[in-house]
């Protein structure tokens, strides 16, 4: 038996109120719910871990070799794409045993494979071997999009929510700047200890209950009121949300076996599961996170300087950091679509001034400056982290509906990681082919017309409960 204990915890109504009356403003559901979302977040640091190796392996193993060709243009673009497509086999396989090994279940194969994956950064010492060890990554990856997002989603009040949503993001990209800091400084295989520490952590998930509403989808009503209030409490807003979830499971029971055609008709998985996917174009094609992997490459053809490259590097991933916990807290105080809208809209613009100037330096109309380039990429990347980096997974891992949260799940993710493995790929081809000022003009249009579609189809999900965010799509 796992070491939490709900057994004092009531379902019988009659003890319900004086429970109740003892433990409805108790921090315990609180920092048990912060104790569950912080396992979940080290997840989403193993794939942070995974983004940033690239960025600082090639550099230092061409120093090492005295040589460029010993990791070729090609091999750059498969070490930074591979682990996105090596995870979509996993998103099916872990999509299949959704519904028989509960949330708790899956993430605990997620964390087997990030000590995997811990102990091959150790072991690497070529490219191809590296490649080797994104494969096993993809294990992880494809959990951060079905059992972690779920887990966060099903696990913590709509109070709480956005807030644990929005952190792990921030985690993730803490875990990019850590790689990059420790491949600036150091030999990059120490990035092996934050993520060994990291995956260590995230064994945890034995000390977790199973999930009130995988319970409650099986039939096992009452330890499903049992976790619901050891995680909840028993407040009246949460006797409502469990309420509403025991009622939204015994009305699932009793219709008719889903049908493929069924299912993709039904405007209940269609609408959420294209809102979602364009909630997640929005972010990859910003162009954020292929600044991130290729900074290094995209800084050295703007600046002219591999030293400035370097700091920029640090620089721009510490002000993103930054403003994703700025992001996390307004996400407390402002609606999840202004907050996405604003923030993406004033990310577009500073795309287009930045492709703007670079144009007119490639012109000889401007006289080019370090300082001016790196004062627009950071406010893109400022506006881009307040915004849709922190909210993109997370309006997901709202938005998705619980009757059909296998097939949005597939669709989403294998839609996520197929469009970021290939912007990754071919990434290195477009800076050559439309130059720096080019690609910027190509994110800036193209995260401007994802924001003009979830303007006009993107419903607000701030404090609602997963069943009113359903109930919505009917």
């Amino acid at each position: 038996m796992a070491s939490y204990e709900y057994k004092e915890v009531p379902t019988d109504a009659q003890e319900e109120k004086t429970y109740r009356f003892k433990k409805e403003h108790s921090w315990k559901p609180f920092l048990r719910q912060l104790f569950v979302s912080s396992v979940l977040w080290t997840h989403y640091f193993s794939v942070g871990i995974s983004l940033g190796v690239p960025t600082v392996f090639v550099p230092q193993l061409r120093r090492e070799a005295n040589a460029t060709d010993v990791v070729s243009d090609e091999m750059v673009s498969w070490l930074s794409s591979i682990f996105g497509y090596s995870t979509i086999p996993s998103v099916f396989l872990l999509a299949f045993l959704m519904p028989y090994i509960g949330r708790r279940g899956g993430c605990i194969i997620v964390s087997f494979s990030m000590i995997i994956v811990s102990i091959g950064y150790y072991l690497t010492t070529t490219a191809v071997h590296l490649i080797n060890t994104d494969v096993f990554q993809g294990v992880a990856n494809a959990g951060t999009f079905t059992f972690s997002i779920l887990s966060l989603v099903e696990y913590t009040s709509p109070n709480y929510r956005g807030a644990m949503l929005t952190i792990k993001t921030a985690n993730l990209y803490w875990a990019i700047w850590i790689a990059n800091a420790i491949g600036t400084f150091t030999h990059w295989r120490y990035i092996c200890v934050p993520s060994f520490i990291n995956s260590l952590y995230s064994l945890l998930v034995f000390f977790w209950p199973e999930s009130p509403a995988w319970l409650a989808s099986k039939g096992r009503i009452d330890e499903c009121k049992r976790a619901h209030r050891w995680l909840k409490g028993c407040t009246d807003e949460s006797e409502r949300e469990l309420e509403k979830l025991v009622a939204s499971v015994e009305t699932r029971s009793q219709e008719a076996p889903r049908r493929f055609l069924r299912v993709i008709l039904d405007r209940q998985f269609y609408m959420p599961a294209a809102l979602s996917c364009l909630v997640m174009a929005a972010h990859q094609l910003s162009g954020k996170q292929v600044c991130t992997i290729y900074a290094l490459d995209m800084l050295k053809s703007i600046t002219k300087s591999e030293s400035t490259a370097y700091t920029g590097m640090l620089v721009l991933d510490g002000v993103t950091l930054i403003c994703m916990y700025i992001g996390c807290a307004l996400s407390k105080v402002m609606k999840r679509r202004m907050l996405l809208l604003l923030f993406g809209g004033i990310a577009a613009v500073f795309l287009f001034c930045l492709s703007l100037y670079l144009y007119l330096c490639s012109l000889k109309v401007l006289v080019q400056n370090d300082y001016i380039s790196m004062f627009l990429l950071v406010g893109f990347s400022m506006a881009i982290g307040a915004g849709p980096i922190i909210l993109a997974i997370s309006l997901y891992g709202e938005l998705i509906p619980s009757r059909y949260n296998r097939e949005s799940v597939i669709v989403t993710a294998v839609f996520f990681f197929l469009l970021q493995a290939t912007l990754f790929k071919i990434s290195p081809y477009i800076f050559k082919a439309f130059d720096m000022h080019g690609t910027f003009l190509f994110y800036g249009i193209s995260v401007t017309v994802c924001l003009l579609i979830l303007y006009k189809y993107l419903p607000e999900t701030k404090d609602k409960t997963m069943q009113e965010i359903e109930e919505y799509f009917k």
